[in-house]
């Protein structure tokens, strides 16, 4: 059904707070539901119901001149506003201070070793605000004064390197949109449902406009021996110095030594002033606050890439070096922690993305995957970045799971709960790209469900 259509009743969600609804405000929003003819777009998290044109909106207020926001809000302050430049570095209104990152309580030990979450559910489009980019830190967010680092280059090469922040700026660089994404995203959802919103199963992910240098060229101003390099080991100035082998056939590829981001200098939780961003792979393969690069010919089976960020298969073996983020998408509205609280059109909208390529299509399902249709992709649609999806859907008040499955240009296609553990069991962590169910019970509720 088309948004613009006037007998089009449009459906409100109530947007997801930290960890759950407030009883209180919720019952207020659903009696307020209950006194209208027509539902209108209340005040939606990012992604949600916003299809609504200013052409329809204007039909149905004239269709119920006495519902709940048919009148005009209070006039504004007739004093003088905050004058230019009284904010040198721009901030979010304080009505937004609930988009900001979490942590997932008790998920580590401490939090110098931890992780943060980006609020999917309140973004729009598919670029990540720095300042909600996800963090993961091993040893915490080291302070690095940009004048004094350098980034070195040695092992199988002709003429070693060590390289300032002025020396790098001045190299050709490029521009590129991906997305980063942790190997262990959704990996709490291995074995049952863990987490209460896809801010939890699913915020280990972001995605931005990276500018820097292409690996390559610094690897060809070194000389690298290309008769015997094989691989090449990237190593973090954080107090752990955590290191990562590369392969040498990605890094020659599309990889970029990153200093800019979202059209900024990095932020310090992101690697200020330097990182690898190694696109497609699991985001700890683009080694922050980066001080070396070592080219050899054999893997270095570093702590991260033996202890940790290994698969646990069914047979008790772990396979090493899994680096592609597979393809996988997720609905962010509605999504769990949300109620819808009229019936009528909803747009169901997400994210889909793959480490191999290009997202070629999305199918979207509202029974649990027993039909699908395939949703609208939002442009531009890129290679190893995020890719928006969009579908129409009128909910009729009755139960429904609503599922996304995102197919890429090399024909992968996302799997279901049973036909991934099929395969990898369920007691892994790592690269679980599981479609993702959300249960909607007749009262609206939205909650995080896995179909067997």
């Amino acid at each position: 059904m088309p948004a613009h259509s006037s007998s089009t009743r449009v459906g409100r969600i109530q947007p997801a707070p930290e960890h759950h609804l407030d009883a209180a405000t919720l019952a207020r929003a659903k009696a307020s539901a209950t006194s209208s003819r027509r539902g209108f777009l209340g005040t939606a998290a990012a992604g949600t119901v916003a299809a609504v044109t200013a052409g329809a909106a204007g039909r149905a207020l004239a269709d119920n001149p006495g519902a709940p926001g048919s009148t005009l809000p209070p006039t504004g302050p007739v004093a003088l506003g905050a004058p230019v430049g009284a904010f040198p570095y721009g901030m979010p209104s304080k009505h937004e201070s609930m988009v900001v990152r979490r942590m997932s309580p008790g998920l580590t030990r401490t939090p110098h070793s931890s992780i943060s979450f980006t609020p999917l559910q309140n973004l729009f489009g598919i670029i990540t605000p720095s300042g909600v980019h996800f963090e993961r830190h091993h040893s915490g967010m080291p302070e690095i004064d940009p004048q004094q680092h350098r980034l070195m280059i040695h092992g199988l090469v002709k003429r070693p390197l060590l390289l300032s922040m002025n020396d790098l700026v001045r190299f050709p660089s490029v521009s590129r949109v991906h997305f980063i994404e942790c190997g262990a995203n959704t990996g709490m959802e291995w074995g049952n449902v863990a987490v209460p919103t896809v801010q939890y199963t699913h915020g280990m992910l972001a995605c931005s406009e990276f500018t820097g240098v292409p690996l390559a060229t610094l690897l060809g101003e070194a000389g690298i021996d290309l008769s015997k390099a094989k691989y090449i080991l990237a190593e973090g100035a954080d107090g752990s110095h955590l290191t990562r082998t590369i392969s040498l056939e990605m890094a020659l590829k599309d990889v970029l030594v990153v200093y800019g981001q979202n059209g900024e200098m990095l932020r310090p939780e992101n690697g200020y002033p330097l990182r690898l961003l190694v696109p497609g792979v699991q985001g700890v393969s683009s080694v922050k606050w980066l001080r070396r690069i070592e080219v050899g010919d054999a893997p270095w089976n570093t702590r991260e890439e033996s202890l940790h960020y290994i698969d646990l298969m069914p047979d008790g073996t772990h396979r090493q070096y899994t680096w592609i983020q597979e393809v996988k998408s997720v609905i962010t509205a509605p999504s769990a922690g949300q109620v819808l609280l009229d019936k009528g059109y909803y747009e169901i909208t997400g994210l889909a993305w793959s480490g191999r390529g290009k997202i070629t299509r999305v199918d979207v399902s509202t029974d649990g995957g027993r039909n699908w249709r395939t949703a609208k992709l939002q442009e531009p649609v890129m290679s190893k970045c995020l890719t928006r999806f969009r579908a129409d859907w009128r909910w009729d008040g009755n139960g429904a799971l609503l599922q996304s499955r995102a197919v890429d240009d090399s024909g992968h296609v996302q799997p279901t709960v049973a036909q991934l553990r099929a395969v990898r069991g369920s007691r892994s962590i790592y690269h679980n790209n599981k479609i993702q169910t959300w249960r909607v019970d007749a009262n609206g509720e939205v909650t995080n469900v896995q179909l067997a």
